[in-house]
C-alpha cells in the first residue's frame, strides 16, 4: 500500500483543481465494446457484447459496483489513485530495469579526463540541491496544459515527491512511502555508487549546504575511497535489480544484521543517488547509450552500480554518457523531463560557481557504506546477477531519428502530431503483424488532484480502416479515400485523448469497477474474467510521447514478452523514436519495426503530400483521373 502524508490538491497558485471524474457506467461500456470489437474473433465479441450488456442492464452487478465508486469519489480525494498504483506499479513483481523504470539520456558529454567528469557530476549535485529547494519551498512554477485543451493549470503533488519517495520491495505487493513532513527531516544527504560500493555524502555541513566546490572535492575521495581493494565490499546494488519478490526475499536476509539495516537506512533516506560509472568501452551511438542507461550494462559493467528502489538515480559515466533513471512509480515522464532540462540548463548555463581556496571549509569526510554477507547472501547476490544478466541479453532496442520532418510539418496539414504519430506506430504495426492489437499510450490526468494517467486506446476501428487502405495489394483505394480514412483515424485518436485527458476513458473506470467487487468479497464478475477483458489488457504496443525542449531522450522497455515499447520525442524538424523489444520472442524485432515506422511516416507524408497537390490542380482531365495510385514497390 502506498504511505503517504498528504497535502491538499491545490496547484501552486492556490486553486483547488477539480476531483477525477467517473464516467457514466453505459458510456464506458460502449467505448469498451468499440475499443475490442476489431481486435478479437467475431464468435469471442458475440459473447463479450452478451457479458457487457448484462453487467450493465439496470439492476445488475454494475450498477451496484458503481455506487460504490461513487461513494468512493465523494469520500476521498481521487477515487482511482491508491487502485492505480497499486495495479500498475505496486503489484507487479517484474524487475525494476528496462520492464518498469524509465531513463532519460542526456547529450553525449566530452569529459577530458576523470575531473572532468567529477566537475560535471558536482555541478549536477548543486543543480539537484537548486532545484530540491525550490520544491522545499513550494516555488515551482505551476505546469500548464499543452497539445489538446491547452492552457488548463494541471497538479503539482508529484513534483514533492521526486526526493523523498522510497519504493519498498515486498513478498506480494511493494510501499511506496512518501515523507511529506516538515523540512527538518527531510534527507540531507545523498548516496554515490561508485565500483559497485556506496557512500554517504552530508550535503550540509554547519547547517550550510556545501558549494561546488566542496562537493568535488568530496566526490575526488570517494573515487579514492572506492579504488582501495582492500576494503571493497560485494555489489549488494544488483540485489535491487531483481525480480520484487526476489529482492524483498533478500532485503529480508540483510536485516537480519544491525550493519546492515545500518546501510539500508541510509540508503532509504536519501534525496537521491549519483552513480559514477566505469567507462563502458562501447561506442557511443544512441541506442547503447540507451540500453546502458535501461540496465547499467549487466553485473560486468556498471549493472551492480544502481539502487533501483530510489525514486531519482542520476548516472555520470566516465565517458560521456550520463542521464537519469527513475522508479515509476512516485510520478510521471514530465516530471522526470523537467527535473532533467533544469539541471542540463544549470550544468551549462551560469559560468563556474568555483569557491576561492579560503572559503572553503573542509566538511567531514564522505562514509562508505558497510555490509555483512553470509554464504547465503553471496548465493543470492549471485542469482540476482545470473537474472540481471538474462534481462540485458534479451533486450533489444533501436533508437531511430527520423530526421525527414518532424512536428512543423504536420502542423502545417492541420493535423494533430500525437494523432499522426500514433496513426504511424499503428500503420507501423500493421505491416509487421497483419492485425492491430491493444495499444496503451499514457494520457495524463493532471488536470484534476492527484491526477496520474489513464489509457489512449490507439488501435481504434477507424485507425483500421486505414492501415487498411494503405497497405491493401490490390489497390483498391484512391487516394482521396485513403486520406478521407486518414483524417477518420486522426479524428478518432484526438476525440479519444481529449476523453482521456477530461477523466473520460474508461482503462482506470474498469479498474476501479474490478477493485470494488473484490472489496465487496464478491464472485469476479463475468466481465473481468472473459478472455476479452485480459486480452484487451495485454498491451503489446505500449507507447508514449515525452517531449523535450532540449538534446535528451527518454526510453523504456516492453510490457509484456511479445510486445514492443515505443517511446517518442516529436521535435520541430525531426522525431526520435526509442523502439524496444524482446530477443527471446522470435513475433518481436526492433529493427523490423523501426523499418516499417520510416515507411510508414514516409508514405503518410507522401499520400498527404500528393493529395494537396492534386487539390491545387486543375480538373483532371484525360484518363487517369481517379484510378487508385499504385505506389513503386
Amino acid at each position: 500500500m502506498p504511505i503517504m502524508e498528504k497535502e491538499t490538491g491545490r496547484t501552486t497558485v492556490g486553486q483547488v483543481l477539480p476531483k477525477v471524474p467517473l464516467p457514466p457506467l453505459k458510456q464506458t461500456l460502449d467505448t469498451y465494446l468499440k475499443c475490442v470489437q476489431h481486435l478479437v474473433k467475431e464468435e469471442q465479441f458475440k459473447k463479450t457484447k452478451a457479458i457487457a450488456e448484462k453487467f450493465g442492464a439496470p439492476g445488475g452487478v454494475g450498477e451496484v459496483l458503481q455506487k460504490k465508486l461513487l461513494e468512493r469519489r465523494d469520500t476521498t480525494t481521487n477515487w482511482v489513485y491508491d487502485y492505480w498504483l497499486e495495479d500498475m506499479y505496486l503489484n507487479n513483481r517484474l524487475a525494476l530495469p528496462v520492464n518498469s523504470s524509465p531513463v532519460m539520456v542526456f547529450p553525449k558529454q566530452t569529459f577530458r579526463d576523470q575531473k572532468d567528469a567529477l566537475r560535471f557530476a558536482a555541478r549536477l549535485v548543486r543543480g539537484v540541491l537548486d532545484y530540491k529547494a525550490l520544491i522545499d519551498a513550494r516555488a515551482l512554477p505551476v505546469d500548464f496544459a499543452r497539445g489538446q485543451l491547452a492552457g488548463t493549470p494541471l497538479c503539482m503533488e508529484q513534483y514533492y515527491r521526486i526526493f523523498n519517495s522510497y519504493r519498498y520491495p515486498g513478498l506480494k505487493t511493494d510501499t511506496l512511502k512518501v515523507q511529506m513532513k516538515a523540512a527538518s527531516s527531510a534527507p540531507e544527504h545523498i548516496i554515490v555508487a561508485c565500483k559497485n560500493q556506496f557512500f554517504v555524502l552530508d550535503v550540509v555541513a554547519n547547517s550550510k549546504q556545501l558549494n561546488e566546490t566542496e562537493i568535488l572535492s568530496q566526490l575526488e575521495k570517494i573515487i579514492k575511497m572506492s579504488e582501495n581493494a582492500e576494503e571493497r565490499l560485494p555489489p549488494l546494488g544488483v540485489l535491487t535489480s531483481d525480480g520484487r519478490t526476489e529482492w524483498a526475499q533478500a532485503r529480508d536476509a540483510l536485516t537480519k544484521d544491525q550493519t546492515n539495516r545500518d546501510s539500508l537506512a541510509l540508503m532509504e533516506s536519501c534525496m537521491c543517488v549519483l552513480c559514477l560509472d566505469e567507462p563502458c568501452g562501447l561506442e557511443a551511438r544512441d541506442t547503447t547509450r540507451a540500453v546502458l542507461m535501461l540496465h547499467g550494462g549487466g553485473r560486468e559493467k556498471n549493472g551492480a552500480n544502481r539502487w533501483y528502489d530510489k525514486s531519482m538515480q542520476f548516472v555520470v559515466g566516465m565517458d560521456g554518457v550520463c542521464g537519469v533513471v527513475c522508479d515509476h512509480s512516485p510520478f510521471e515522464g514530465i516530471v522526470m523531463v523537467q527535473l532533467s532540462e533544469y539541471l542540463m540548463k544549470y550544468i551549462t548555463g551560469s559560468p563556474c560557481k568555483m569557491a576561492r581556496a579560503s572559503s572553503i571549509r573542509d566538511p567531514p569526510p564522505p562514509k562508505r557504506l558497510l555490509w555483512k554477507c553470509n554464504p547465503h547472501i553471496q548465493g543470492l547476490l549471485a542469482a540476482s546477477g545470473d537474472r540481471l544478466q538474462r534481462l540485458v541479453d534479451n533486450l533489444d532496442m533501436d533508437v531511430l531519428n527520423f530526421n525527414v520532418y518532424g512536428k512543423d510539418l504536420i502542423k502545417k496539414l492541420k493535423m494533430s502530431p500525437d494523432a499522426f504519430i500514433q496513426v504511424a506506430l499503428q500503420l507501423a504495426f500493421y505491416k509487421c503483424n497483419k492485425r492491430l492489437v491493444s495499444t496503451y499510450e499514457s494520457a495524463s490526468i493532471r488536470r484534476f488532484q492527484d491526477g496520474r494517467v489513464d489509457n489512449i486506446r490507439s488501435a481504434t476501428p477507424e485507425a483500421l480502416a486505414f492501415v487498411m487502405s494503405m497497405t491493401d495489394e490490390r489497390a483498391t483505394f484512391t487516394d482521396s479515400e485513403k486520406m478521407k480514412r486518414l483524417r477518420n483515424a486522426i479524428n478518432a485518436q484526438t476525440n479519444y485523448t481529449i476523453a482521456a485527458i477530461t477523466g473520460m476513458a474508461i482503462d482506470n473506470h474498469l479498474l476501479g469497477l474490478l477493485r470494488i467487487a473484490k472489496e465487496l468479497n464478491m464472485e469476479k464478475p463475468e466481465i473481468f474474467s472473459d478472455e476479452t477483458y485480459s486480452t484487451s489488457n495485454q498491451f503489446i504496443l505500449s507507447t508514449s510521447q515525452v517531449t523535450t525542449t532540449m538534446e535528451m531522450f527518454c526510453c523504456y522497455g516492453p510490457v509484456v514478452p511479445n510486445g514492443y515499447g515505443a517511446c517518442y520525442n516529436p521535435q520541430s524538424d525531426h522525431i526520435i523514436f526509442c523502439v524496444s523489444s524482446f530477443w527471446e520472442n522470435t513475433g518481436t524485432s526492433s529493427a523490423v519495426f523501426v523499418k516499417a515506422l520510416n515507411e510508414s511516416l514516409l508514405e503518410i507524408r507522401d499520400l498527404c503530400n500528393r493529395s494537396s497537390a492534386a487539390a491545387t490542380r486543375p480538373a483532371a482531365s484525360g484518363h487517369g483521373a481517379g484510378l487508385p495510385y499504385k505506389s513503386g514497390k
